[in-house]
């Protein structure tokens, strides 16, 4: 078996908006950031908003619906990313404030301190988040230098 692993981590998502402009702003006021890369399409409107984001720089993508692939679902379903947030319940009655809705309510995950929600953004994407024990611990690991030191 092959040392190489097939999936080496969460690199970019990609969420659909039928108006762009209002899905940027909508993201760069959650995120408290604007988006470090920018791309029009051939028209000259806003196609492509990307966002780096947390401890790890992931990228969330924003793009035009009319990009989106010709089997892609129409409204909110299918898989779920799950963010991982300090704050879970504060952070779930902000994106409500925002206007979100839920998608799913907050859901302890057994005793191990994971919990997870998600909403419906004001575009049709669910996004998730989740309070991530786990998550915290690697990172915590890659503070202290001990990841990848056979120490884990």
């Amino acid at each position: 078996m092959s040392q190489k692993q097939t999936l080496r981590g969460f690199a970019t998502i990609s969420y659909w908006a039928d108006n762009m402009e209002a899905a940027k702003a909508w993201y760069s006021e959650l995120l408290g950031i604007a988006p470090y890369f920018e791309r029009s399409g051939p028209d000259g409107r806003l196609a492509y908003a990307e966002f780096r984001l947390g401890d790890y720089q992931h990228e969330l993508g924003l793009i035009d619906r009319r990009f989106a692939p010709a089997r892609a679902a129409a409204g909110p379903g299918g898989a779920v990313m799950y963010w991982h947030v300090d704050d879970i319940e504060a952070t779930l009655r902000n994106l409500k404030a925002m206007g979100a809705e839920e998608y799913e309510p907050l859901t302890h995950r057994g005793d191990s301190g994971f919990i997870t929600a998600s909403v419906t953004d004001p575009f049709g994407n669910v996004l998730g988040i989740m309070y991530n024990p786990h998550y915290l611990e690697i990172l915590n690991l890659r503070t202290e230098g001990d990841l990848g030191n056979g120490n884990r």
